[in-house]
């Protein structure tokens, strides 16, 4: 391959990646704020949350359209087809973890009794740990290191926990505070919403597992 074509190449897959980071810094962003905005009741900072979404999918777009060009202008082998292929779908992954986040935030008016609802402080701790997961599988992602890949997946179960836990004391609290079920049924929807955001942290931990070895940690517990 030509010098200035591996060197055009190389700034390829520097965009890509800068793409991918500015992706995360969003989608991290949106996690942060729409619980917030969840835990305050703070609807102008939710509608800051979905709109950012706008910028999220053109992000998405744009990082779809630079891979495509690159496999047809370029023709990659080996690792290089694995960092375009994972670039493709770790943009997919990031872009629904954008949506979760706007989901979460579009509940923000539909809970009522904030300072009486008890289950709704238990929710923060829980979107902690997914949201360092987004973190960390991001850092994963920049360094191509698979042995913080590893440790991300292994963090789901935290997750997949604390949402067992959730979904059970909210159902407890349904039965005995049956005019609460309407805001009730909203934190579970919202539980559920920062547990897929897990499964999606620890897609993206398998992508950059891929890229990093050529090979998915298929021998770790999900």
């Amino acid at each position: 391959m030509a010098e200035h074509t591996v060197k055009a190449f190389d700034e390829d897959i520097t965009r890509l990646r800068g793409l991918i980071a500015e992706m995360g810094g969003l989608a991290e962003l949106g996690i942060q704020q729409a619980m917030e905005a969840i835990i305050t009741g703070d609807e102008d900072l939710a509608q800051q949350v979905v709109e950012r979404d706008k910028k999220l999918d053109a992000l998405e777009s744009e990082v779809d359209a630079m891979a495509i060009r690159v496999l047809a202008l370029r023709a990659p082998m080996a690792d290089d087809l694995r960092e375009i292929i994972a670039a493709l779908k770790i943009a997919g992954v990031i872009e629904r973890i954008g949506d979760y986040a706007k989901n979460i935030a579009k509940r923000t008016g539909r809970i009522e009794g904030r300072a009486r609802f008890e289950p709704l402080t238990l929710l923060p701790a829980m979107a902690d740990v997914a949201a360092e997961m987004v973190h960390d599988v991001l850092t994963a992602y920049a360094a191509r290191d698979p042995i913080v890949a590893r440790e991300v997946i292994a963090r789901d179960a935290k997750v997949d926990a604390f949402y067992d836990s959730l979904f059970r004391n909210l159902v407890s609290y349904m039965v005995e505070n049956p005019a609460t079920i309407s805001s009730a049924a909203q934190l579970l929807f919202v539980a559920r919403n920062i547990e897929r955001i897990g499964d999606h942290a620890t897609n993206v931990a398998e992508l950059v597992h891929f890229v990093a070895l050529g090979t998915y940690p298929n021998e770790i517990e999900r």
